[in-house]
């Protein structure tokens, strides 16, 4: 049974990609076609399938919102009883059907074309009545479906959503729609979290900030980063950044130093330490501080002024790491 099942899960994953390589082989004019349309509507596009070609529609219309297209479905039978009136002149209808009949959309064509709305069909054959009553014709044909009885829906829905994905990452290219654009349309997602949260949006600032001067012992100094566990100490003059001191610091000077009572920290810490500003991404904290192998950093305005400081755990916490 086990060895069954494998050899069949291969199958259905071999006729699927085999499909998808013969759909790479006809994105063509007509792909730009139905771009241009799609670039140039002024509304938003309108995904319209029934059956599985609607869960499709949906999740196309979920990809082309979150990627600067603004986007939904409609379902057809529910667009023929008053749900119709949601789409708009300024729109651009896509209609999802593999065999090009589907009865539901057919009802839902001549109205569409009334108000001159442009539609685009994705269906398995230019020659059926969805593909010849539409504006542009995508072809997401398949020579078989992976159901062994070639009737489940499975390489065709596979292809159609590929041309789907197609069609919204090629738009986002051409309109340079950028990670920091995704992020605030994804406010709550891992991605939007590490791409919109600022430093100062997360750092430590006030008296939680460890800081000294340049003269205070280093026994002192050991107990301001203690207190404020962010594995650092800064000093400051006038609060402003003159160098830092961290655990790793604190075991070079007692690998060297025999005694360090009498120490102070302008002979212990290190200057022209790495820092960042407040107002940069938190996500770019991260990046300088693997680069320079940090477990802790200040955080400074543009007059190198201290506001802050930050730590891996504080960026953990932050969910940003």
């Amino acid at each position: 049974m086990s060895d069954n099942l494998i050899n069949t899960a291969i199958n259905v994953i071999g006729i699927e990609a085999k499909s998808l390589l013969d759909l790479q082989k006809r994105i063509d004019q007509t792909f730009i076609d139905a771009c241009k349309l799609i670039s140039t509507c002024k509304g938003r596009v309108v995904l319209i399938g029934m059956g599985k070609s609607g869960h499709i529609g949906n999740k196309i219309a979920a990809t082309f919102a979150s990627t600067g297209t603004p986007s939904f479905a409609v379902h057809p039978a529910e667009a023929g009883h008053g749900d119709l009136g949601m789409i708009t002149p300024e729109d651009v209808v896509i209609a999802i059907s593999y065999s090009g009949e589907s009865d539901e959309i057919m009802t839902l064509i001549p109205v569409i074309q009334r108000i001159n709305v442009p539609i685009i069909a994705m269906t398995g054959s230019v020659n059926s009545s969805i593909g010849q009553a539409c504006d542009v014709h995508l072809d997401i044909s398949v020579d078989k479906e992976a159901c062994p009885h070639n009737l489940a829906p499975t390489s065709s829905t596979a292809v159609t959503l590929a041309m789907g994905d197609a069609l919204a990452v090629s738009l986002l290219t051409e309109n340079g729609f950028s990670a920091e654009d995704f992020a605030r349309s994804h406010p709550s997602g891992a991605l939007g979290r590490k791409l919109l949260t600022l430093v100062k949006d997360i750092m430590k600032s006030g008296d939680d900030i460890p800081s000294v001067g340049k003269k205070t012992k280093l026994l002192e100094a050991l107990l301001v980063m203690s207190e404020k566990a962010l594995g650092m100490v800064l000093i400051t003059k006038n609060n402003k950044l003159l160098g830092i001191f961290t655990d790793g610091d604190l075991r070079r000077v007692l690998e060297t130093k025999k005694t360090f009572n009498d120490l102070v920290m302008e002979e212990v810490m290190t200057s022209n330490c790495v820092s960042i500003l407040a107002d940069k991404p938190a996500v770019l904290a991260v990046q300088i501080m693997e680069e320079f192998k940090l477990n802790s950093m200040p955080v400074v305005d543009s007059d190198n002024q201290v506001v802050g400081a930050i730590n891996t755990y504080t960026l953990m916490q932050a969910k940003i790491i």
